[in-house]
């Protein structure tokens, strides 16, 4: 390096090299395809491949373009890096078999030692890879590994212990090295080096090579860092909603059991056909659990149930009416939604009236909408217990609880009463979301 020109090309070279690197990577990242194999750590053949088809397209492009606009845009070409990196995430297979293709055009040129040398540098990364225990330890390796090169020596030689990310490292500066090693011991024209000197910018040289492949990784290991974080929020919102279902689940049952239980002393008959209408509800409580059923299918639930209620209750004593939109039948809502409001509507509005009374179920569809209304002529709920009910009213809460945590606030769930004449639940929310099919699933 004899002129300060000559030193910031060399040093803009290396920043534009790095540079390229991290941008690529996080242009491919965008690409589901490639963020799903990243997040597979044991990859079969065809994310394999994948993973090649992804990487080799910008390597060979970057190759390419140093061969056409010459020393301008040395830093395009990161054979070497990449065929490494694609070595530490394919393994043995798909790094020497990618550093060869992206070196064609290097071959084409003349550069005889740019193939087997970029296949070498695969083959260790896949070597790399394999020897690794534990293959989340190759995601360590970052742009300044070097800085614990204290700390893992000093591991080895109390422990015995190896630090993995060091492997990574260690190979980059013996890639880096070799090549200027051999671009030095043959003809310049067979290989191609950024710094093909033995001076002190080659340590330089050594750090964008060793940036060029931690970068992406470090890139990449955020993407599934992020893909982990909504794996692990979709396992914690099943287990949530299941926790639900479990406390509403019980509840019922403990009462249309007691229903049963009341009806055979003095009505055989009614109560076998309660058994029937129980062995319906059992039927659909145990088998597999579904998150989001058709307002159909939650309605012929509710039947099943009121028809024990009913029985219990009397015919003269309990008056059931339904105006359902036939538009709404298909849209999907919660399982086990309308069940805890309507027994809410028997136990605390109906059951302490003299006389009975009524329920009046209605749906509707609108502009994407689905309105549940649930209309009960029972006691109704003081104004001083009405802010409570959300809260302390099992049924009601862990109803409010579910819909929160499935639609966040895109939701409305209203109760309107007055004392001595009735309430109003009303329920409100998105008609159709296409994401709640998968959850179905």
């Amino acid at each position: 390096m004899d002129s300060a020109t000559t030193v910031r090309e060399f040093l803009f070279t290396l920043l534009l090299k790095v540079a390229v690197a991290s941008s690529f990577a996080a242009l491919l990242v965008r690409w589901n395809t490639l963020r799903r194999v990243l997040f597979t750590e044991q990859r079969d053949p065809d994310q394999k491949l994948k993973l090649m088809l992804f990487m080799v397209p910008p390597l060979i492009l970057g190759v390419t373009l140093r061969l056409i606009g010459g020393a301008a845009y040395s830093f395009a070409d990161m054979s070497l890096e990449g065929a490494f990196l694609m070595g530490l995430l394919g393994g043995r297979v798909v790094g020497p078999i990618g550093g060869a293709i992206i070196t064609i055009p290097a071959l084409v040129g003349r550069e005889w030692l740019a193939m087997p040398a970029s296949s070498a540098a695969g083959l260790l990364g896949g070597l790399i890879r394999q020897a690794i225990p534990n293959k989340e330890d190759l995601w360590n390796f970052g742009p300044f590994t070097f800085l614990n090169i204290p700390k893992a020596t000093v591991r080895l030689l109390r422990k015995a212990e190896l630090s993995w990310e060091m492997a990574p490292l260690a190979t980059c500066v013996g890639l880096e090295v070799g090549r200027v090693a051999l671009v030095l011991a043959t003809k310049p024209k067979w290989l191609f080096a950024i710094h093909a000197k033995w001076d002190w910018w080659l340590v330089l040289a050594v750090i964008a090579a060793l940036m060029s492949v931690a970068a992406p990784l470090k890139i990449w290991n955020n993407t599934r860092n992020e893909m982990k974080l909504e794996r692990h929020q979709q396992l914690l919102l099943k287990a949530r909603m299941d926790a639900l279902s479990r406390q509403i689940n019980p509840h019922f049952l403990f009462n249309t059991l007691n229903t049963v239980t009341s009806l055979i002393r003095f009505d055989p008959d009614a109560a076998r056909g309660v058994v029937l209408k129980l062995s319906n509800i059992l039927r659909r409580l145990l088998r597999k659990h579904e998150t989001f059923v058709p307002l159909r299918e939650e309605l012929q639930f509710i039947d099943d149930y009121l028809d024990i209620e009913v029985a219990r209750f009397g015919r003269e004593n309990l008056e059931i009416v339904k105006h359902v939109d036939d538009a709404a039948l298909e849209a999907f809502v919660p399982n086990m939604l309308l069940q805890p409001i309507v027994e809410n509507c028997l136990k605390h509005g109906l059951a302490p009236k003299i006389g009975g009374g009524k329920i009046e179920l209605r749906t509707a569809s609108h502009d994407g909408r689905l309105r549940i209304e649930i209309e009960d002529n029972g006691v109704g709920i003081s104004e001083e217990k009405l802010p409570h009910v959300y809260v302390e009213g099992i049924g009601l809460s862990n109803v409010r609880e579910r819909l929160r945590v499935l639609y966040g606030a895109d939701f409305q769930l209203v109760i309107q009463s007055q004392q001595s004449e009735g309430t109003v639940i009303r329920i409100d929310i998105p008609e159709l979301v296409p994401a709640l099919q998968e959850v179905r699933k």
